[in-house]
């Protein structure tokens, strides 16, 4: 299968050049980050470690996303993978990733850190507690269980367009949940490690990011409902 990876990245000059070294490239046809208005050398350093870097001027995690999957049209690829460049993830652990998918078992796999093993202190609590409230709300509404709402995830890029995806903020993962359990895809969560990020986390770093992540995460779980 043709693999894509794509990087959603702000100002991750330390991480980004790890992330992308470490991601087995006899496995991913193509690295793509995604600039979100980075002020630091993250492009420099992105560029130089091989991957292709796009520009999104919009400064929210989603609206990275939508980039990198529009750069994708047309290039015939069949499996999109997603993850963070602040090296908290374990980019050697795409294979297994992956393998679900490439063995044409399941469309999604989510990796969760929840099921995984983690560094002491990865996943702070305001972490753990938004993917717990997302998924009994999730399991209510959809009848579908998830554990995390994990960045580090795969899914077969025909799958992912008919997804229809929107968010440009913090609901990137929790629309990609809901909408792939409203379509019926076959889905699966696999363990992944996870040890603390490279810098401070954007959204859990902060009060303000983690209120407005909550936020946005709980808007776009009723607003799915609604749609319903």
């Amino acid at each position: 299968m043709k693999i894509a990876v794509i990087i959603p990245a702000f100002n991750e000059e330390k991480s980004i050049g790890k992330v992308i070294d470490d991601i087995p490239k006899h496995l991913v046809d193509e690295v793509i980050v995604v600039n979100n208005n980075s002020t630091d050398k993250t492009v420099e350093i992105a560029e130089k470690a091989g991957a292709t870097v796009l520009f999104e001027p919009f400064k929210g995690y989603g609206a990275a996303c939508l980039k990198g999957i529009a750069y994708l049209n047309g290039k015939d690829f069949q499996l999109v993978v997603f993850m963070d460049g602040d090296y908290s993830d374990y980019p050697g652990e795409i294979e297994k990733i992956i393998q679900p998918i490439v063995e044409d078992k399941y469309d999604f796999v989510l990796g969760s850190r929840v099921l995984g093993v983690r560094e002491k202190g990865a996943l702070p609590l305001q972490s753990q507690l938004g993917s717990i409230i997302a998924g009994i709300l999730i399991r209510i509404f959809w009848k579908v269980k998830y554990t995390d709402l994990g960045p580090f995830r795969a899914i077969k890029y025909n799958s992912l367009i008919d997804l229809n995806m929107k968010d440009k903020w913090f609901g990137w993962t929790v629309e990609m949940q809901i909408k792939a359990a409203k379509k019926n895809l076959r889905t699966i969560e696999i363990p992944v490690k996870y040890r603390k990020r490279i810098g401070k986390s954007k959204v859990t770093g902060t009060v303000k990011g983690t209120v407005m992540a909550g936020i946005i995460i709980i808007k776009t779980i009723f607003s799915e409902l609604f749609k319903d």
